[in-house]
């Protein structure tokens, strides 16, 4: 097991979101709404110039908890991520048994971007989807468009470009006038080009990793029942439906997740 680079403080421009340690990991203790508030605060900081460069926005669950305390490269792009939620049942259950101030909810992802898309339809927030195969970021869009009158997704890309292809793909982001990139590549693939593309993206409020998130609108793959997402199954419901490719994952991940959650949380 490395030695873990020490979690970088929130930026002097960053937000007021409260912090615990979850993991070992600094997670942002607060729900849905208020991540849509401080989306909706960046963008407007971000056209008006205040910001430099998109802030990095990013989930953590069980398997980003594992990778976290086993890659010290993965680690150090984590630390440097400006916020991050809880995206696992498993971190909400571990806040509430060790923590005072524990986490509200699980920030879920796939709910969390219904939650940013009706606020984005309100207040004019342009999104763009980048990743998975070709055409469900397209098809993700058009569902979303269709569910929520007034979004702006301003442009969509599969997960498949080349290296080349980047400066292109960054200028057509810009040109787009994107304020909000979901970026849908998995771990660590997509927080490791997250904090590449910052430096590419000027005028962007957020870059937010978005795992499998554009498979759920627009690739035809289901979730857990309500009351298996509650009680943590989730991952349960997964592995079941996909045990080739989930089933190890969960079986490798899982137990040393635990182990951090349970001695690595604290207010």
């Amino acid at each position: 097991m490395h030695s873990v680079p020490p979690i970088a403080p929130a930026p002097a421009n960053g937000d007021a979101l409260p912090r615990i340690t979850v993991a070992g990991l600094p997670i942002v203790a607060c729900g849905r709404e208020a991540l849509c508030a401080q989306m909706v605060a960046d963008v407007a900081r971000a056209r008006a110039g205040e910001l430099a460069q998109p802030r990095i926005v990013t989930s953590a669950n069980g398997a980003v908890i594992s990778l976290y305390h086993k890659d010290a490269h993965f680690a150090a792009v984590m630390n440097n991520a400006d916020i991050v939620d809880a995206d696992g049942m498993s971190l909400v259950f571990a806040s509430r048994l060790l923590c005072r101030q524990p986490l509200p909810e699980r920030a879920a992802t796939t709910d969390f971007l219904i939650d940013a898309a009706e606020t984005a339809a309100r207040a004019g927030v342009r999104f763009f989807f980048l990743g998975a195969q070709r055409g469900v970021a397209a098809r993700a869009a058009e569902h979303l468009r269709s569910r929520i009158p007034g979004l702006q997704v301003v442009g969509t890309c599969h997960g498949y470009f080349t290296e080349a292809q980047l400066p292109k793909l960054c200028a057509a982001i810009r040109t787009r006038g994107t304020d909000v990139l979901w970026l849908g590549l998995g771990s660590p693939r997509q927080e490791e080009l997250a904090a590449r593309l910052r430096r590419m993206l000027p005028g962007v409020a957020w870059i937010r990793t978005a795992g499998g998130l554009f498979d759920h609108y627009g690739g035809g793959v289901s979730r857990a029942p309500r009351w298996m997402q509650a009680v943590g199954g989730e991952w349960l419901y997964r592995a079941a439906r996909e045990p080739l490719r989930l089933g190890w994952r969960y079986l490798a991940t899982s137990p040393p997740a635990i182990y951090h959650l349970l001695s690595k949380t604290h207010d």
